[in-house]
């Protein structure tokens, strides 16, 4: 079993900066291939913000191209969110998404959600 602990989420002003951090973790030794980061605000459907390969290939939503930066650190399973230049219509719970295979068996996995808001 994996887990997936996030954390960085707060209240900005608009204008403003934040960065997120997803690690996972576990007993039994795994290999992570994408890493995505997804966001979800009241009312709205859950939405693919960001994505990064093993490799390092990365893909953004138009409406954050240039200000987010994913980036990962695969020698400590974690994925990185940089916000920069924050509006009030990225306010939404963030939450990571990894593919990750343990022996023979690829699935995705959650974290638990952050908060971030940001303020006019």
């Amino acid at each position: 079993q994996v887990q997936l602990v996030e954390s960085g989420g707060g209240l900005v002003q608009a204008g403003g900066s934040l960065r997120l951090s997803c690690a996972a973790s576990g007993r039994s030794s795994f290999r992570i291939n994408d890493m995505n980061w997804y966001r979800q605000a009241p009312g709205k459907q859950r939405e693919l913000v960001a994505t990064i390969t093993r490799g390092g290939a990365s893909d953004y939503t138009d409406s954050v191209k240039g200000r987010f930066t994913i980036s990962r650190d695969n020698a400590k399973n974690t994925v990185y969110l940089q916000m920069n230049s924050l509006k009030p219509e990225d306010t939404a719970n963030y939450y990571c998404n990894m593919a990750i295979k343990v022996l023979i068996t690829t699935q995705d996995y959650w974290g638990q959600g952050t908060q971030v808001t940001v303020s006019s």
